[in-house]
């Protein structure tokens, strides 16, 4: 088991890549707290780490708020009593209200860059003094190629995972001296809730699958063997960096 004995925060692990990635980290042997905004596939991510014979607790995790992120931390700690890694999943993509700049809400603007590169921050800024304490850890940020290159009428979700790029940079320069590795995945267009509105769309799903040279969507699934290879000690030497999972999508 890759991650025997570590205790895992996995935001948004009610669904998609933050459940498989939850799931899969029970698998290795850790300790999963799952932070997520809705009880009812939060409880269930967890009853299912459990029925596996795993160890897991769900903590209900706003992660635009920071209320709700240091009791989502301190939850880790009275429970387990130490946090290793931290994985900066949850994410909302509004689709159908992001769109151009100058037809875009302020509300759906300020709620996506609250949720998707606030929550990094917040998650972040909570975990890293317990990290430094420990003498280490490991934080995975999801970004996303919408932060890479220019995608049509996703203004609000292209700029927050951009954030995310500049603040994964930042924070692998700042400590990873004090052994806290820093990195980011990358998928590609994964069949997910948070997706299903799109590719409903027969045409843009056909769009999005030419668009990947393996000639294929995404599963979540496919993004859990290198978050656990990120978490584990075979990476010991790898942080700033960005890792695709996007079927070559980013190749070409």
């Amino acid at each position: 088991m890759l991650l025997k004995n570590r205790v895992a925060i996995v935001t948004g692990s009610g669904v998609g890549i933050g459940k498989a990635i939850a799931l899969r980290y029970a698998g290795e042997g850790a300790k999963v707290v799952v932070a997520e905004i809705d009880p009812e596939t939060g409880q269930a991510t967890a009853d299912e780490i459990c029925a596996s014979k795993g160890e897991g607790i769900f903590v209900r995790t706003d992660v635009a708020r920071e209320a709700d992120v240091r009791a989502m931390v301190e939850a880790a700690l009275t429970r387990y009593g130490k946090i290793n890694i931290l994985i900066n999943n949850a994410a909302v993509l509004m689709a159908g209200k992001d769109t151009r700049l100058h037809e875009l809400s302020n509300e759906v603007w300020e709620r996506t860059l609250a949720v998707n590169l606030g929550g990094h921050f917040l998650c972040a800024k909570c975990v890293l003094p317990i990290m430094l304490k420990q003498g280490g850890g490991c934080i995975i940020n999801l970004a996303s190629p919408t932060g890479m290159k220019g995608f049509q009428d996703l203004t609000a979700y292209s700029t927050s995972k951009g954030g995310i790029i500049a603040l994964t940079r930042a924070i692998a320069a700042d400590y990873s001296r004090e052994h806290i590795r820093v990195n980011a995945l990358v998928p590609g267009t994964i069949d997910t809730p948070m997706n299903a509105t799109t590719l409903a769309d027969e045409h843009r799903r056909a769009e999005l699958i030419a668009m990947a040279p393996i000639g294929r969507l995404g599963v979540a699934e496919d993004l859990a063997g290198m978050a656990v290879f990120l978490a584990s000690d075979d990476a010991d030497y790898c942080t700033g960096g960005f890792y695709a999972v996007d079927g070559g999508m980013m190749a070409i």
